[in-house]
């Protein structure tokens, strides 16, 4: 018997889940749909090269989710994470200094106005 086959959704509670919906919309270019989330169909998306959905639980001493005090962070594919970096930043986003390249592709933060961290990945370059 098959069970899990993938991550379904990420779910967090938000002091004011309309304004973050709105500045996840204009900084990161989520398509909110009308009941206020985003459904990403990424089998339905023929130029969407392929890649995976990572799920990982960190020790509840790490670092890595810092400055946030929030105990998740999320993870988002991007196509360029330097122009996107250099755009949050022009649009007066708090962008962390940090960029991360290995073989696993570039790595990039931004907080949202809440204080979550956010990750933003760019995959490696397919041979």
């Amino acid at each position: 018997m098959q069970r899990v086959t993938g991550i379904g959704g990420i779910f967090f509670k938000a002091r004011d889940p309309k304004a973050l919906g709105e500045w996840y919309r204009d900084h990161l270019g989520l398509k909110l749909e009308d009941w206020g989330g985003v459904a990403f169909r990424w089998a339905d998306d023929p130029t969407a090269a392929s890649g995976t959905t990572i799920w990982s639980p960190f020790g509840a001493d790490t670092g890595y989710f810092a400055p946030s005090t929030s105990p998740f962070m999320v993870n988002f594919r991007v196509a360029d994470l330097q122009a996107l970096l250099a755009q949050l930043r022009a649009e007066g986003c708090q962008v962390m200094d940090e960029v991360q390249e290995s073989a696993y592709g570039k790595f990039g933060w931004v907080m949202d106005p809440e204080g979550h961290k956010i990750e933003l990945w760019q995959a490696p370059e397919q041979p």
